[in-house]
């Protein structure tokens, strides 16, 4: 919608105006733009319809050493105008905060203007009809199984446009349609009702599981909780399916911010250039992957967005720094967080690890728990299966795994190659060796 852009970056631009007229010695302004849907069904029938339209702007002011930010969905001219002016004003009351600068111009530069595929005409026009009959395919598929007692199946699409400016020179617009399928399952299991849930989204209809198929795979989740128990507590070997890995792996990168950093909040401050773990992880930060759900042209500071490697084989290579971090560390700014997160795989997938593993468990799912990311220990509880003689054995539920992040990186022996491509941290099916877990 290039008109749309055009009209949002215009909108921007009055408002960098307007707060520099009400005195403002720096601006960014920004304004968004959501349509959005969601559909929810359950027990054969709709629940839930609902059309979210909504249009706000957003600044961050500097002022005489201050910084502030605001917002509003206000769009009236004059009232927008009295909005900034009592920002601008009530900016000069705050601290002064020496180390809040707007972004360095320089870190504009090098804008890479490759096509990132973020939007899908065909999700620009789809029927209420469609998104029923998607609810309605993924429902039947999940029903098929006496022991099924409630399916819920949703569909929710939307299509984003925003547009940002700076003072120093910033502008820069991004647009993109995203479909996320999401089903729920609960069956009969004696007096437990066991449940399962299961999600597939992306910016594009293309590459994502139909339905019926999400269906079944929702259905053969909560089968495999059916009879679930615990076993005595054991050390043994972790294979982690992919799901569970992103989650769980996907917390590191919160010790890896500048502001824990700083804050002394990581258990990987002072670790740059050493050394975290199995020389199997290599991350990369790939904002530049075309229909990637983090892919971006620039981040939320402006800066241009390339390609930054995180870890390579074990060593830690950058930390996420934004400006005001950096400032405050004295380091040269990266980017303020993640996009998306790639690993160098291996050579299998699941069920080869699986028919390898002659003693082991599989994690699938958690149940909650913490981590304590300054010290990197960790304590969760979970749902997998068994492993024996290479196949899955006894379902198991409620039971814990439990360790530290940085050890458990250290016995990281296999990474497979079978990424959910619906997650921005992409990790695959991992192996851990001699791993700690909890039961009876």
């Amino acid at each position: 919608m290039p008109e749309l852009r055009d009209e949002l970056l215009e909108q921007a631009r009055r408002a960098v105006d307007l707060a520099e007229r009400a005195g403002a010695d720096d601006v960014v302004a920004g304004v968004g733009w959501v349509h959005g849907f969601e559909h929810e069904w359950r027990e054969g029938k709709l629940e839930k319809v609902q059309e979210t339209k909504s249009r706000g702007l957003g600044l961050s002011l500097y002022v005489d050493g201050r910084y502030s930010s605001h917002s509003t969905n206000d769009q009236d001219p004059t009232r927008l105008a009295d909005f900034v002016a009592q920002a601008v004003a009530l900016t000069r009351h705050l601290e002064p905060d020496p180390h809040r600068r707007i972004t360095p111009p320089e870190l504009y530069a090098g804008r890479s203007e490759v096509d990132l595929e973020l939007v899908d005409p065909a999700l620009l026009d789809l029927s209420r009809e469609r998104r029923v009959e998607w609810c309605r395919e993924l429902e039947r598929a999940a029903q098929a199984d006496d022991r099924v007692i409630s399916v819920t199946a949703g569909v929710n699409d939307g299509h984003s446009v925003s547009a940002r400016v700076s003072s120093n020179g910033f502008e820069g617009t991004s647009e993109s349609t995203s479909l996320w399928l999401i089903g729920q399952v609960s069956a009969e299991d004696g007096e437990k009702r066991p449940e399962a849930y299961a999600y597939a989204g992306g910016a594009h209809l293309a590459g994502l599981p139909g339905a019926s198929e999400l269906g079944d795979d929702l259905l053969g989740r909560v089968r495999e909780r059916i009879g679930a128990a615990k076993i005595p507590s054991l050390r043994t070997r972790l294979v982690l399916h992919s799901e569970a890995a992103a989650s769980f792996l996907g917390r590191v990168l919160g010790a890896l911010s500048g502001g824990a950093i700083q804050q002394k909040r990581s258990f990987l401050a002072g670790k740059l250039g050493e050394r975290i773990g199995s020389e199997l992880l290599t991350w990369t930060d790939d904002p530049l992957k075309p229909r990637g759900l983090g892919s971006r042209h620039f981040d939320g500071e402006g800066i241009a967005a390339k390609p930054l490697p995180i870890l390579e084989q074990g060593v830690l290579r950058h930390y996420y720094v934004d400006t005001y971090y950096g400032n405050k560390l004295g380091w040269a700014p990266t980017t303020g967080g993640s996009s998306n997160v790639t690993w160098a795989h291996g050579p299998r997938d699941l069920e080869a690890i699986v028919a390898d593993t002659q003693d082991g468990i599989l994690l699938t799912t958690w149940l909650g728990g913490n981590a304590n990311m300054t010290t990197g220990d960790f304590s969760f509880g979970f749902q997998g299966r068994r492993l024996s003689g290479g196949a899955r054995a006894e379902s198991l539920t409620e039971m814990n795994v439990s360790g530290n992040y940085r050890e458990l990186l250290e016995r990281l022996v296999e990474v497979g190659n079978d990424p959910r491509p619906w997650s921005r941290f992409a990790a695959p099916t991992l192996v851990f060796e001699d791993v700690q877990f909890s039961g009876l």
